[in-house]
């Protein structure tokens, strides 16, 4: 048992579910509210002053996705951890959950017994996976990574708009994110291809067809 309750941070763009998620954590002494937000603006916002020790994040967000979401919040917050909450069992999205900094991967089918589970085996620094995700997990494990298997939703909108030969301006604008983001995911992309400049992430993206 933690010595003092745990911190929680629910971000969820659906209100039921934020509801739904609250009224868990209040069943437990040990578990604690920090906010219940339904963006990563507002979740990187609320960080700025309050202490987050383990943020459950839905995996499809406006804007900014959830993995996107759970590397900026490590970078801020390093000793913050995050639990993916989520309807997917999809394997790469397990991957990249993993990738960004996640400790848990839990489908939004758990019980209230379990995501108390899960929460308090993150905040002590274990890892926790429902079966469903394990095995998803284990059937990617081992297969060769194919250039841009790691992209985030995010960065494949970006990677298609780059293939069009869009500016990071007109991205930002299209997209409605600041330049600054645009840039950062552009940057990723390329660290993510291996690629030196964006015409060489454009004729991987072709080459092993990440754009249609």
């Amino acid at each position: 048992m933690p010595s003092r309750p745990i911190q929680v941070l629910i971000i969820d763009d659906h209100p039921m579910v934020r509801t739904g998620l609250v009224r868990v954590l209040e069943m437990y002494d040990e578990l604690e509210l920090v906010g219940a937000v339904a963006s990563g603006e507002e979740a990187l916002a609320l960080c700025e002053t309050a202490v987050v020790d383990v943020a459950l994040v839905d995996m499809k967000l406006p804007k900014v996705d959830g993995p996107e979401i759970i590397r900026l919040l490590k970078q801020k917050h390093p000793n913050a951890q995050a639990i993916v909450l989520t309807s997917y069992e999809d394997s790469q999205l397990v991957m990249q959950a993993l990738q960004a900094g996640a400790r848990g991967y839990l489908l939004k089918s758990i019980d209230a017994h379990q995501l108390r589970q899960a929460i308090i085996a993150v905040f002590e620094g274990r890892t926790y996976l429902m079966p469903e995700a394990a095995e998803a997990l284990v059937r990617i494990v081992g297969q060769p990574e194919a250039p841009g298997d790691d992209l985030t939703a995010r960065e494949r909108e970006v990677l298609t708009l780059l293939v069009k030969g869009l500016s990071n301006d007109a991205i930002a604008n299209q997209l409605i994110l600041s330049r600054a983001t645009v840039k950062h995911h552009v940057s990723q992309i390329l660290s993510k291809l291996d690629a030196s400049s964006r015409t060489e992430a454009v004729t991987v993206a072709w080459k092993n067809r990440l754009v249609s």
